[in-house]
């Protein structure tokens, strides 16, 4: 990839080195720049009372736990951020894994076997994929949000399985959207499937209280089976969790491979994770700022003409340019004016929708998306059709 960038004379957009705090801003070569790169959309990492945490928690249990926590890992801390993330999702129970990407696969590699099925968005993350390839499950995607192509599927091939799950996310972070959560617990309920939602992106983001996808439809949350999410983004921390009954969490904890032989999450990792849990109810006003920031930006690019796909206007804006030689391009042209924003190309997406893909938060400002947008804006004027 990095000698075809080469021969085509485009510069490597990627392992750019953030010499402090990523947020709305961030300093990378010595400069600071507008930053539409990083997951910190409520603007937490970094605030200096998730920083205390961090600093209180080492003081307290030092820098590891030093085993998996059925063994001699367990603390406090981690049995107080599980409660919180129950308590969000009005669930019975959670549980945190040391890794996001491990927690699909080894929740999906666990659950299900050779007689189950999987039906995935075709657009679902790589973890939920290698979960359910190591669980030996058979496997069939979806078209994108179609909730009447998985309906199809279920009706075909339900009675020839066991156990049949419908992965879908919350905020699908390549575009910015969101599946019709309703529609996709109905259809769950009247085949008798199971329905995962990966809130990655979702939790902390949508929602009047940033709660995820099921306060932004208002919908029961126990209408969903299995509720996962990471604490890498809004909760400024690292890993994952699972949400959900109580006989879900504990066999998660006693059988996941993924937890049970894992050492447990550094007490400083949980604990700002947790805190900003706390702060997220006292702040709601950080959830208005990154909605208002985020549906500025959609209409501002929209205005200019700029194709945004089907995004929402939540914490997610991809702008299509339609070649991944042009996105890359254009990735550079916007560093060289100290702004940071990542070009996503093939085979990560139909080379057609190459795109770049910006990430807001709630302390981007008016006119620094004024200012990106402009630039870009000449920039895509000036390139030939």
């Amino acid at each position: 990839m990095r000698q075809g960038a080469e021969k085509l004379g485009l510069h490597d957009p990627f392992f750019k080195v953030h010499e402090g705090t990523a947020g709305a801003t961030s300093v990378i070569e010595g400069v600071e720049c507008i930053n539409f790169a990083s997951y910190n959309y409520l603007g937490y990492s970094g605030d200096p009372r998730i920083n205390q945490a961090a600093c209180e928690a080492v003081e307290r249990y030092g820098t590891s736990v030093s085993a998996s926590r059925a063994v001699s890992g367990e603390r406090p801390v981690h049995q107080a951020l599980e409660q919180a993330l129950a308590d969000a999702y009005g669930v019975d129970d959670a549980v945190a894994f040391v890794s996001g990407h491990a927690t699909n696969v080894s929740t999906l590699g666990y659950l299900l076997g050779a007689r189950d099925l999987v039906l995935h968005d075709e657009y679902i993350h790589n973890s939920s994929l290698v979960g359910a390839q190591l669980s030996g499950a058979k496997r069939m995607p979806f078209s994108h949000n179609d909730v009447a192509a998985l309906e199809t599927l279920l009706s075909r091939y339900r009675g020839q399985f066991e156990r049949v799950l419908i992965v879908i996310e919350g905020l699908y972070s390549m575009d910015g959207d969101t599946p019709d959560l309703a529609q996709f617990i109905a259809l769950k309920q009247r085949h008798g499937a199971w329905l995962m939602v990966d809130e990655a992106h979702s939790f902390g983001v949508l929602g009047e209280h940033g709660l995820g996808l099921h306060e932004h439809f208002d919908i029961n949350p126990t209408d969903v089976d299995i509720w996962m999410g990471t604490l890498s983004k809004t909760l400024s921390g690292c890993g994952g969790y699972i949400a959900g009954s109580k006989a879900l969490v504990e066999m998660l904890r006693y059988f996941a491979p993924g937890f049970l032989y894992s050492v447990g999450m550094p007490a400083q990792v949980a604990a700002p994770s947790l805190k900003a849990l706390q702060l997220m109810r006292q702040e709601p006003e950080r959830v208005t700022q990154l909605h208002a920031m985020s549906h500025y930006f959609l209409e501002q690019a929209n205005a200019r003409g700029m194709n945004t796909g089907h995004s929402i206007g939540v914490a997610v804006v991809p702008v299509i340019v339609g070649s991944s030689p042009l996105a890359t391009q254009l990735c550079h042209t916007l560093f060289e004016q100290h702004i940071n924003v990542q070009p996503i190309v093939y085979p990560a997406v139909p080379e057609k929708s190459a795109r770049l893909r910006f990430f807001l938060s709630c302390h981007h400002t008016h006119e620094q998306i004024d200012q990106t947008l402009d630039i870009l804006q000449r920039q895509l004027e000036a390139t030939p059709a």
